[in-house]
């Protein structure tokens, strides 16, 4: 039996975490033993720790923030750790990881290294030294790498351009399980929600759910929301999520004086529902790989504002779905709600996109069954070879 060891920085409420848990959770336990490694901290390691045929392992010194000393000390673990374990593939998650964990397996002497891209740790917000430094370490690494991953077209193109990878990339979408935003929520049910995010009757509820933490703009959401209430009455903002900007966001309610107009909810684990109870989904990213956010708003049938950025036009295809506004144009955003929310036609009652029309490839289940395919490439490339000689 192979031994699959998934390595992900932090087991926080995102993406990337959920897709990695959902892939380990859902491997064939007769063909592979799954292996998830973290760093400590995360709300969903408890999560983690109670899945079935999954050995979870975290790694005290494995955290988010560059530390020489704490990032030296962390690869030493993972490399013990995976000279213990010895898997037949490390596949690592998020920036952080990817690039600790793709070493330590190199000098652990694993056979087979992949590395999720889940929307690249070279972002806008970094001073151009810094950039330039982590370009330069993601090409030295891809060169131990034996298969990248994109979530999303754009970051195949942004990768090739940067010179990372030419042929050894594959394109796997972070899918979702669609069927519980599917099932919507009676009528007293969703008004009750709705006065419990402060919508009283006749209010328009636009919601976002991310981590307020600097790649999704949580202070440009809230820049929105006091353009659109000062021109459109009754609106109430809802911002489902917490994280290290959650201080800077309170401060900015008080500033602009939005405490009646928005609300923060913290993180909650009932999305399908509060996803029913929005009338619009705003999503401000300035930075993303595939926000499977938007996948879920999409099943639901809200109408989506978001920021063009990463592979958002890959979700967000036509305005039966919604409209994309560049990445920090706040008066765009506010302008595009402003339209849709001053339409005669309810925002509810023009969800026009079919969302049982949600493409196979962006289901969770699809992207297990082409994890499972690569890995099995990857294990026999023998077999593989042979099978399409035989297909020929």
């Amino acid at each position: 039996m192979d031994t699959i060891c998934h390595i992900i920085t932090k087991l926080e409420l995102g993406g990337a975490q959920e897709v990695a848990l959902h892939v380990v959770s859902h491997l064939d336990p007769t063909k592979y033993r799954a292996v998830l490694i973290s760093g400590p901290g995360g709300l969903l390691t408890e999560e983690a720790q109670r899945l079935p045929h999954v050995e979870v392992t975290i790694v005290p010194a494995l955290g988010r923030t560059i530390h020489p000393f704490a990032d030296l000390v962390a690869f030493i673990q993972l490399t013990k750790l995976l000279r213990r374990v010895r898997p037949s593939i490390v596949h690592t998650h998020s920036s952080k990881a990817g690039i600790l964990g793709r070493w330590a397996a190199w000098f652990a002497d694993v056979p087979v290294i992949v590395h999720t891209i889940h929307g690249y740790g070279i972002t806008p917000v970094q001073p151009r030294w810094l950039r330039h430094l982590l370009l330069m370490v993601e090409r030295i690494t891809g060169w131990i790498t034996t298969q990248w991953i994109a979530v999303s077209q754009a970051d195949i193109e942004k990768g090739r351009a940067w010179r990372l990878f030419r042929n050894n990339v594959l394109l796997v979408r972070p899918g979702i399980d669609p069927r519980p935003f599917q099932e919507g929520l009676v009528s007293t049910d969703r008004e009750r929600l709705r006065r419990e995010l402060g919508a009283e009757p006749g209010t328009r509820l636009i919601g976002t759910v991310a981590c307020l933490k600097p790649q999704k703009a949580p202070e440009d959401f809230i820049e929105v929301a006091k353009l659109v209430t000062q021109s459109l009455p009754n609106i109430r903002f809802v911002l489902v999520g917490d994280g290290e900007l959650r201080a800077t966001i309170e401060s900015m309610i008080v500033r602009h004086h939005l405490h009646d107009c928005v609300h923060l909810t913290g993180w909650r684990r009932d999305i399908p529902s509060v996803m029913h109870a929005f009338d619009v989904f705003l999503l401000t990213s300035h930075w993303e790989g595939l926000p499977r956010v938007l996948l879920e708003a999409r099943v639901v049938g809200l109408p989506i504002v978001a920021t063009n950025v990463g592979g958002a036009d890959e979700v967000v295809v036509g305005e039966a779905i919604g409209e994309l506004c560049q990445a920090g144009d706040i008066n765009g955003l506010a302008n595009t709600l402003i339209r849709i929310l001053s339409s005669p036609v309810k925002p509810s009652e023009a969800r026009r996109a079919d969302p049982s029309l949600l493409p196979r490839e962006f289901h969770i289940s699809e992207t297990v069954l082409q994890y499972e395919r690569l890995y099995d490439r990857l294990l026999n490339p023998d077999h593989d070879g042979m099978t399409h000689r035989l297909a020929a």
